[in-house]
């Protein structure tokens, strides 16, 4: 028969088990509440949300691989849904219940073991690589891809030191990498690039030094939002076909 699935016995086993002790409604209406505030600065998450398009799952641990097949599931049938309508500012979120006291450095290594594991499993699915970005964390036109469509992370945790990425629980936000694209076909990336960058500044005192343009260089330096150097290695390797 077909090979398992990556930690296929794990979820097997787990799938018996409640999933999380909080419901999804309670996770999917905190993080609605924390990306309403008048000081969360994300203009983009607050226009998919507003439009009725962010979907949450919630999940268990973000430090575990309980609910990677969950994710990965929502994920291709998210990815899917924009295939067959495509528009601008649409969001998937995994919400993760806990653990709640990660530091910066935890949460980073908890956020590369759910992307592998999710690449892993999109390429153990026969799903095709987004030929538009590359495969390569070293590369600056790198992208994450589910589906055959490309993905931007943006990671929120309590203990996140910009306070623009801090929430109540450990969140990984999926961002469709062609809806940047749309906005500047259209005119309008530096734009809604420069209102976040104020919004953010004006909460922080600063402006982020993580955030660059895509193809800058490598965008998996800004995915969990810990600052990082300029020897930093996103710690991904994508186990499918190359394209």
């Amino acid at each position: 028969g077909a090979p398992a699935p990556p930690d296929a016995d794990n979820e097997t086993e787990c799938s018996m088990f409640p999933w999380t002790h909080k419901s999804q409604v309670q996770l999917e209406a905190e993080l609605q509440d924390h990306i309403v505030a008048p000081a969360f600065p994300c203009v983009g998450a607050k226009a998919a949300l507003a439009r009725g398009n962010l979907v949450t799952l919630a999940c268990n641990r973000i430090d575990s691989a309980w609910d990677d097949l969950r994710v990965h599931d929502a994920l291709l049938g998210f990815t899917s849904a924009y295939k067959d309508q495509p528009g601008l500012f649409r969001s998937f979120a995994a919400v993760f219940e806990g653990p709640e006291d990660l530091s910066e450095e935890a949460f980073e290594h908890a956020l590369w073991d759910r992307v592998q594991s999710l690449s892993d499993k999109d390429a153990w699915r026969g799903q095709d690589y987004d030929k538009r970005v590359s495969a390569d964390p070293t590369n600056p036109h790198f992208s994450l891809s589910f589906g055959g469509e490309a993905y931007f992370i943006v990671g929120l945790h309590p203990r996140a030191s910009r306070p623009a990425r801090r929430f109540k629980y450990p969140s990984l936000i999926f961002n469709l990498h062609d809806q940047f694209e749309q906005l500047r076909a259209e005119g309008k990336y530096e734009t809604m690039r420069e209102k976040i960058l104020v919004r953010d500044e004006a909460l922080a005192g600063s402006r982020n030094p993580m955030l660059e343009r895509h193809g800058e260089n490598s965008e998996a330096r800004q995915y969990s939002g810990r600052a990082v150097g300029d020897q930093w290695v996103a710690p991904f390797e994508y186990h499918g076909e190359k394209a």
